[in-house]
């Protein structure tokens, strides 16, 4: 992420980058796949001043493309069937992300270490509030 944010900077001026068209191999199962190229999922992430804000992806939204992505990624039915549920009768295309807001004050803000920005940092030796 660093290497791709440092290129794009210096080639184009710009501190932000999407980063486009992953691997199936590194994609969730509900990620939509190119009619073109199914290997490649129609997903991103946003790197800004290298570091990843921000991912997502168009979702699938074919109850029976999803079950079949789903097998192949080695889930089995039974496992998923509570969110196979909402797309048996349709659901329209859409999509998702996360935003990664800790991740985007830390950079905003010049700050080295994402705890400084996190409102309760919770890690190995502080679990609870």
């Amino acid at each position: 992420e660093r290497i791709v944010a440092r290129h794009v900077q210096e080639k184009f001026g710009h501190e932000f980058v999407f980063v486009t068209d992953y691997p199936i191999s590194v994609r969730p199962f509900y990620h939509m796949r190119h009619a073109d190229n199914p290997t490649l999922t129609r997903s991103f992430d946003l790197l800004w001043k290298g570091l990843e804000v921000t991912t997502g992806a168009q979702r699938e939204h074919r109850h029976d493309i999803l079950l079949q992505q789903a097998l192949e990624k080695g889930l089995t039915q039974q496992g998923i069937q509570f969110y196979l549920d909402f797309f048996q009768y349709g659901i329209p295309p859409h999509g998702g992300f996360g935003f990664g807001l800790t991740r985007m004050l830390m950079t905003l803000l010049n700050v080295k270490n994402v705890r400084e920005v996190t409102y309760l940092y919770r890690g190995p030796t502080r679990l609870t509030p």
